[in-house]
Parts: C-alpha cells; sequence; structure tokens
C-alpha cells in the first residue's frame, strides 16, 4: 500500500549506504545510527556509494515496504554530510526521484528598498 505523503514524515540518510542490506539492517539503520524508531511509519531513504541507487524503507501496518529505485544513468543528488538525519517534504522527494537537485539550489532572496 502506499502511504499518503502528505502526511507522513521522510528522512534522508545522508552519505553512502551499503545496498546489499535489506529490510533489517536498514531497519537497524534506523534505530541505530538515525535514532528513530523504523516502525513510526516514517519512509527512510537511503542510497548507493555511487549515488544510482535509492532505497525507501517504511513501516506498513503490519509489515515493512522496501522499494529500490536504480538509475541507468546520471546520478542521485544526495547529501554527503553525515553530521545529521535530513526531514524533507514530499514535493522535495518527487524532485529527488525526478533528479533535481534541491539542496543547491539557491534560496529565494528578498530584497527591501533601503530609502
Amino acid at each position: 500500500m502506499m502511504p499518503d505523503l502528505s502526511t507522513v514524515k521522510i528522512f534522508v540518510r545522508p552519505g553512502p549506504t551499503d545496498m546489499r542490506k535489506q529490510i533489517d539492517g536498514l531497519a537497524s539503520i534506523v534505530y541505530t545510527s538515525l535514532k528513530s524508531d523504523p516502525l513510526d511509519g516514517s519512509l527512510y531513504l537511503f542510497a548507493s556509494q555511487c549515488r544510482r541507487k535509492l532505497k525507501i524503507l517504511y513501516w506498513d501496518r503490519n509489515g515493512f515496504c522496501l522499494w529500490q529505485k536504480r538509475l541507468e544513468e546520471d546520478r542521485f543528488p544526495w547529501p554527503k554530510d553525515e553530521d545529521e538525519v535530513k526531514q524533507i517534504s514530499s514535493s522535495q522527494l518527487q524532485m529527488l526521484l525526478e533528479g533535481i537537485d534541491f539542496w543547491h539550489a539557491h534560496q529565494t532572496r528578498v530584497y527591501k528598498f533601503a530609502g
């Protein structure tokens, strides 16, 4: 079952993750490294070293779901900083899956007239 992306929290694990890990290994990373509860219904995103593979783990009422996307060309934009878990919005998840690098996009500037 697909979660309602407008209500679910989405977390990105910065840096590379060993893509040989499956549900149990990724749930362990969520619990130990990210200090979060893998059963809370949030989406947890992981990327491979080369950033061509992306896995999404989440708990759905009675079991885990694991999605994987592999790019044949290009790479996923991905934060390299491993200091903290980053939460993103559903629109940012959509941009990420489409390959848009919102992490390095410039911020909207607000100008005020100084006169």
